[in-house]
């Protein structure tokens, strides 16, 4: 899975701020999955944080808080926001919660006619949404799909779900980066 960037960053230009990745410990798995568990819940909670997989982690230096949960393989997983505690989806975590949800929970459904932008990290416009999961509330972490449920994007919604539906102008998700499969 390739991913596309926009505006230049790159979170390995913070790593001189992290600790070393570290395996995390069964108690700092629980804490995770306890928000995991409010931000998704339970269900996707479960699939995120499975008993046989283990994850490392990194914690800020200045702070000694988590930031970053890692796979095995030393891919960024998830992040913990610092303003809000709630975590930031990757394309790794995007596709375990659209793999163990169904169809529109967490997506916002675009038509495959503009997928070529969004992958390229333009925002989704409020005209441009087919279909959504309409518990979404606005300042969200959601998926970005097209009509066959190919992950395209990840995003954060500036509107609830019910008002991109309703709305035919303005934006609707701000996309923070584009996912091309490969």
């Amino acid at each position: 899975m390739k991913i596309c960037k926009r505006g230049g960053r790159n979170i390995a230009n913070y790593s001189k701020f992290l600790s070393r990745p570290y395996r995390a410990t069964s108690n700092e798995i629980e804490m995770l999955k306890q928000i995991a568990e409010y931000q998704f819940g339970y269900d996707i909670a479960e699939q995120l944080f499975p008993n046989n997989l283990n994850f490392l982690i990194q914690r800020s230096l200045n702070t000694r808080k988590i930031r970053n949960i890692l796979t095995e393989k030393n891919e960024i997983y998830l992040v913990l926001r610092a303003r809000d505690m709630l975590f930031s989806i990757t394309p790794i975590s995007a596709k375990v919660i659209k793999d163990n949800t169904k169809s529109p929970r967490y997506r916002v459904i675009i038509p495959s006619t503009i997928e070529k932008f969004i992958r390229e990290g333009r925002n989704v416009f409020a005209k441009h949404v087919i279909a959504v999961d309409s518990s979404i509330r606005s300042g969200d972490e959601v998926i970005i799909v097209n009509e066959n449920d190919k992950l395209i994007a990840l995003g954060k919604a500036k509107l609830s779900g019910e008002e991109m539906l309703e709305y035919k102008k303005g934006v609707a998700v701000y996309v923070k980066r584009g996912v091309n499969d490969e």
